[in-house]
């Protein structure tokens, strides 16, 4: 996750980024947003995007792993 936002108003962008780069830094893609302070929907993500770059290896943070598990729920049916 990429911080962007101003002082005590944290915003992260979800990122895909090689491991070796530093948390600001460059990176591969962008993938969604995170934003803590918000009580409900604190969070978006494009879940193809999140599911191709983990199928071609890359390790998602715990934080981001929760996210991805969270938005497969949301956008399975209602049965």
């Amino acid at each position: 996750m990429k911080r962007v936002g101003a002082k005590n108003t944290p915003v992260f962008r979800i990122v895909v980024a090689d491991g070796r780069s530093p948390r600001d830094g460059k990176f591969i893609e962008e993938i969604g947003t995170y934003q803590p302070l918000k009580k409900e929907n604190n969070f978006v993500l494009d879940v193809e995007r999140a599911n191709y770059w983990v199928s071609k290896g890359a390790q998602p943070s715990d934080t981001v792993a929760s996210f991805i598990k969270k938005a497969k729920r949301a956008a399975a049916p209602a049965a």
